[in-house]
């Protein structure tokens, strides 16, 4: 892939958006069984009636109305889910963006080249940062390679969102500011913001349109650390945007209004390429625990990371790396694919900068300083002792599980993303006795302006399948027979939402059109067991294959009593990533991973016994 990414390509990046399909709309019959199907494991023989009379009396009333108006929406529109996704699941959201909607992860770097090493930091921050800007440099002249599924294009908008992009709080909901061009539509700005000792400065990182070569960033963040050591500790402003969102909103109109330099300022933030934060912590990590590093990267010092850009690059001081991420402007696939271009590119010059060390005169960093006041700093501490108590929270454990991978599991003529989400119910079930609703996403980027659909992995026959596991009455034959027929259900399941045939984002459209006519909220919302097998935003598990790369990340689990998973898979070894809330007596991360590695190994012996 990286290859791809860097070689000179006849495709150009966005050559193929607008011969992209646009977003369908499903049947509401297909969509309406779906439903059903999906909330049978959490109901009792008499709740799946009382469900299956509300759902025909939708279907034939109120159902209809919507689903034709709907109809009309789609048919004047390329994707008639975009804006409204965008609004519900992260603009109009008012909790603080920074834990509870964030991704973040760790750099895979310490496995080969860059392993922690005490006095690395800025030197390696230096060479990331370079090929984080071929990168960009790539998108600008379109010679990123358009992304494709089996041949089939996939849309690219979402990558003009990593660069040069922010999203700004509102009272009542948010904006996204994206200022990147490609060099077709014009210039695009090309500076970069430094966060250290909640202090920021910026420099550009082109000097006469090129860009700097890693000694000359060297200088650039040396001049940073250099003040930052010798000089006492900046204002933190940034922590205001790890702040309720409505209360950030309400501070930063507060910001400006006592200095209209503030506004500058924090235009510069917006537009800035990205942030680099050098964070003065070591949170050692190894191959195959993650987890300091994961918990760095997401819940971290907020005085030197701006929660609402794009992407955060944090350099930590023992030379390893993380990064946090607004999820509003582009999902997690847009920064693997960077990040694993990146980790490429570290691979392919052994982590070193091979060019000239020369470095030419330009002038230095410029310090960002705000104008503050006693409210501005009240409104620091609030947001700083509100993000602390969040964050101290959250459990997060990132372990690889080494005992096999992707090679053992195609060996036995299996789907490996399959394979690790029976896996992981079998985990759920096993620690809880119960089925655990479940999200996995699936990817819509066939279509245009596309980003996901609700697959859910907690299926009847997953169910049938996990109670088979837990019976000793069970024997090979019928454990056998119940895998596959989870396992082929899984991956129908996932192709038809891959093809915009799931029904999560169909009802939620559904919803919205009530809810815009002001019409009462349709029965089918309020059913107990809407919510109780995950709809609006309730599943326990919200699970996400990160990819077949080195590249991991984690995001906070949906619920209170639930679970964040994601995972990555190699030919020999599965690394996940768990949070749970500390305050949830009911979950734990760590028994989670135990849970699920016992899994594994039950899944593997059984596909083997039963000779598939």
């Amino acid at each position: 892939m990286a290859k791809s990414a860097s070689e000179s390509v006849r495709e150009r990046t966005f050559q193929h958006q607008n011969r992209l399909p646009p977003l369908p709309v499903p049947t509401l019959d297909g969509s309406l069984n779906k439903y059903l199907d999906a909330v049978r494991p959490f109901a009792s023989d008499g709740e799946f009636k009382a469900t299956l009379d509300i759902v025909e009396k939708f279907k034939d009333g109120v159902g209809k109305e919507l689903h034709q108006k709907l109809l009309q929406r789609a048919g004047a529109r390329r994707n008639w889910l975009e804006e409204w996704w965008l609004d519900t699941a992260y603009l109009e959201v008012r909790v603080p963006s920074q834990l509870n909607v964030n991704f973040g992860g760790p750099g895979p770097y310490l496995e080969h080249f860059w392993p922690p090493a005490e006095g690395s930091s800025l030197q390696r921050t230096s060479i990331i940062t370079w090929h984080t800007l071929q990168y960009w440099d790539l998108l600008r002249t379109e010679r990123l390679a358009p992304q494709k599924a089996n041949q089939t294009p996939m849309d690219m908008d979402q990558f003009r969102m990593l660069f040069c992009t922010c999203k700004v709080p509102g009272v009542k909901k948010d904006t996204i500011r994206n200022y990147f061009k490609t060099e077709s539509e014009g210039p695009c700005p090309s500076h970069l913001v430094v966060m250290c000792r909640g202090r920021m400065f910026t420099f550009d990182a082109l000097y006469d349109g090129r860009i700097l070569t890693p000694p000359e960033i060297l200088r650039q963040l040396s001049y940073v650390k250099e003040r930052c050591d010798g000089e006492s500790e900046g204002d933190g402003v940034s922590a205001l945007t790890s702040d309720d969102r409505t209360r950030w909103a309400k501070a930063r109109e507060h910001l400006i209004s006592i200095d209209p330099h503030n506004k500058t300022i924090l235009e510069t933030i917006q537009s800035s390429l990205f942030v680099v934060s050098l964070d003065e912590t070591k949170p050692y990590s190894t191959p195959e625990n993650y987890t300091n590093l994961t918990v760095a990267a997401l819940t971290g010092d907020p005085t030197i990371r701006w929660g609402d850009k794009s992407y955060n690059s944090i350099s930590f001081s023992d030379g390893t790396f993380g990064s946090t991420c607004d999820h509003a402007p582009y999902d997690a696939m847009v920064l693997v694919s960077m990040c694993w271009y990146l980790d490429e590119q570290v691979r392919a010059t052994e982590g070193k900068w091979k060019g000239s060390d020369a470095v030419r005169r330009m002038p230095p960093p410029e310090e960002l300083l705000f104008t503050v006041d006693e409210k501005v700093v009240g409104d620091i501490n609030h947001a700083k002792q509100q993000y602390l108590e969040s964050t101290q929270n959250l459990q997060i454990v990132c372990y690889a599980f080494t005992a096999f991978g992707k090679t053992a599991i195609k060996q036995k003529k299996l789907h490996p993303d399959t394979f690790v989400q029976l896996a992981m119910q079998l985990a759920y079930y096993k620690l809880h006795h119960k089925p655990g609703s479940c999200y996995e996403t699936a990817t819509t980027r066939r279509f245009y302006h596309g980003r996901t659909e609700t697959m859910r992995p907690c299926t009847q026959e997953a169910v049938d399948w996990c109670k088979a596991m837990m019976d000793p009455a069970s024997d090979v034959k019928a454990r056998r027979r119940a895998m596959l027929s989870a396992f082929n259900k899984h991956n129908d399941l996932m192709s038809e939402a891959q093809e915009g045939k799931g029904f999560d984002r169909h009802l939620l459209g559904l919803y919205l059109i009530a809810k815009e006519e002001g019409r009462p909220t349709p029965e089918l919302f309020t059913d107990p067991l809407y919510s109780r097998s995950g709809g609006g935003g309730n599943f326990v598990l919200s699970s996400s294959l990160v990819g077949y790369t080195t590249v991991l990340g984690a995001v906070a689990p949906m619920v209170l009593h639930g679970y964040g998973f994601f995972y990555r898979i190699r030919d020999d070894r599965i690394v996940i990533s768990i949070s749970a809330w500390k305050s949830s007596r009911q979950t734990d991360a760590a028994a989670l991973f135990n849970s699920f590695s016992s899994s594994l190994h039950e899944l593997l012996h059984l596909a083997t016994t039963s000779r598939l």
